[in-house]
């Protein structure tokens, strides 16, 4: 039983933590994933793609949406290589959509969603009731 299981726990990996609406809470994030992902092995080739993304889902909840915010990641194996997914799921939109934001510079902002799906194989939005889930997945061949 206890083999069956250690095999089960190589075979998928899975980490749940709040993304606070403070100062501070994306490098928080990033910090505790990189950890996670540091106890998972998982292979350089995708870790810095990885924590880009999760700055980017992170800060993107932290901006826009309503909280509370969650990161999710999971590694597991895949037909191609082992997939790391990584969810962000927040309680929706804090303001109308077109509504600038204030106080924040159109130059500096507004990329987010692009770099993710650059880094990302499969990348997507999930509107469900009570939130948002936004997810990457980068696969490590």
């Amino acid at each position: 039983m206890a083999a069956q299981l250690n095999t089960l726990l190589r075979a998928a990996c899975e980490h749940v933590c709040p993304v606070p609406p403070v100062a501070g809470a994306v490098a928080a994030v990033r910090r505790r994933a990189a950890a996670v992902l540091a106890d998972w092995s998982v292979c350089s080739e995708i870790v810095e793609d990885a924590l880009l993304v999760v700055s980017e889902l992170a800060t993107n909840a932290i901006i826009h949406a309503r909280p509370p915010a969650e990161l999710r990641l999971s590694w597991k194996p895949g037909a191609g290589g082992r997939t790391l997914r990584v969810e962000v799921t927040d309680a929706g939109p804090a303001r109308h959509a077109g509504r600038p934001l204030d106080g924040f510079d159109p130059d500096e902002h507004g990329r987010g969603e692009a770099i993710v799906r650059a880094l990302a194989t499969h990348s997507g939005i999930r509107i469900h009731p009570g939130g948002v889930t936004r997810w990457a997945e980068l696969v490590a061949g």
